[in-house]
């Protein structure tokens, strides 16, 4: 049977002796009523995982000490996808639990001009990556960036000369199909509200040397082509 599964951003490589956060240590001793001697499996969601022991299962000081350490290596490539958030909460949540699933590095929450959503509650946010991580057994956290207004992050991504950057928008235009683009290890693709982004902020990106692509035929929800992307750049 496999372990439990907890996260821990506070735990160290060199940490021999582990006092779990509360919240934790209440799940472990009071939902799953494990008792010393039993182990657990913690990671920093940085790629490093930790196999514990209980030592004290004090239901709000869990003790956990190390006995094996390993170290897992990161996603093969790193994916981007700067998206704007939707009015409707739960939609744009399971974005970031099934791109965190796919294996998405970053995150950044994108503020267009049409883009309705513009406060968003980043504690909880974290709490739904975090899950995702550990439902989907992975070392690696994505990083979920501060909302950025889209003016100034197309002058962060032009900084970056290293990345592959694509939009995907919904006008007529010449867009290559992204399933068949060759991919660099690299990647960032802007992703728009509900009503697409607005033709100026079109042309700020084509300017800024961000290629269109189309992500298929049909014309798909901001959520449903924030996944779709994620799949697309992480094949």
């Amino acid at each position: 049977m496999a372990l439990p599964f907890f996260y821990n951003k506070d735990i160290l490589p060199t940490d021999a002796i582990v006092v779990l956060d509360e919240d934790t240590s209440k799940h472990i001793v009071q939902v799953l009523r494990m008792q010393n001697g039993e182990q657990v499996k913690i990671t920093d969601g940085k790629g490093n995982i930790f196999i514990g022991e209980i030592t004290d299962n004090h239901r709000k000081k869990c003790v956990v000490t190390i006995v094996e350490k390993s170290a897992t290596s990161n996603h093969k490539s790193k994916i981007i996808i700067a998206i704007s958030p939707v009015k409707n909460n739960s939609r744009f949540e399971w974005f970031l639990e099934k791109a965190t699933e796919i294996g998405v590095s970053e995150i950044v929450p994108l503020i267009c001009g049409r883009t309705e959503k513009q406060q968003l509650k980043t504690e909880r946010l974290q709490g739904i990556l975090i899950s995702a991580m550990l439902q989907s057994q992975q070392a690696w956290l994505p990083q979920l960036q501060e909302a950025k207004k889209y003016s100034d992050y197309i002058k962060i991504a032009m900084e970056d000369n290293s990345c592959q950057k694509f939009i995907a928008h919904c006008e007529e235009d010449k867009k290559k199909l992204l399933s068949e683009i060759r991919l660099t290890d690299h990647s960032l693709l802007l992703v728009g509200p509900e009503g697409d982004f607005t033709h100026q902020e079109i042309e700020w990106a084509l300017q800024s040397g961000f290629e269109p692509v189309s992500l298929g035929e049909t014309r798909l929800r901001t959520e449903t082509a924030g996944m779709v992307a994620a799949v697309l750049l992480n094949r």
